[in-house]
C-alpha cells in the first residue's frame, strides 16, 4: 500500500474542479472509505480512482448548503477569500485569514 499525504487540510476552502461549489474542509479519508452504493452512482466516465485521498467538506452551492464527500482529484484551492456561509463552519471553526480556518477549541466537562 502506498501512503500519500494528503493535498489540502482540515480548515482550508477548496472548490470542486468541474462542478461550481465549494467549502470547508472538516475531515480527510487517507482514500475511499464510503459505500460501493455511492461508489457506483458515479458515472464511471467520471468515477475517480479509490487509492487518493477523499475529503468531507461543509459545502455550499449558489442555493443551499450541504455536506460533500470529494476526491482529492477533483479538488482546487479556493483563493476568493470569500467566507463559507455554511451554518456548520461557524458552530466548528474559527476564521484565520482569508479562506482559511481553524477547529474551534473543543471544551468538555
Amino acid at each position: 500500500m502506498i501512503v500519500r499525504e494528503a493535498k489540502f487540510g482540515i480548515g482550508q476552502v477548496v472548490r470542486h474542479r468541474k462542478y461550481p461549489f465549494r467549502g470547508v474542509i472538516y475531515d480527510v479519508d487517507p482514500e475511499f472509505n464510503n459505500t460501493d452504493e455511492w461508489w457506483n452512482s458515479i458515472p464511471a466516465d467520471v468515477r475517480p480512482r479509490k487509492n487518493q485521498p477523499f475529503y468531507h467538506l461543509y459545502a455550499e452551492n449558489a442555493e443551499t448548503e450541504y455536506t460533500a464527500y470529494v476526491s482529492e482529484q477533483n479538488l482546487l484551492a479556493d483563493e476568493s477569500g470569500d467566507p463559507i456561509r455554511h451554518p456548520q463552519v461557524a458552530a466548528s471553526f474559527e476564521p484565520v485569514g482569508a479562506g482559511a480556518y481553524r477547529m474551534k477549541a473543543q471544551t468538555g466537562h
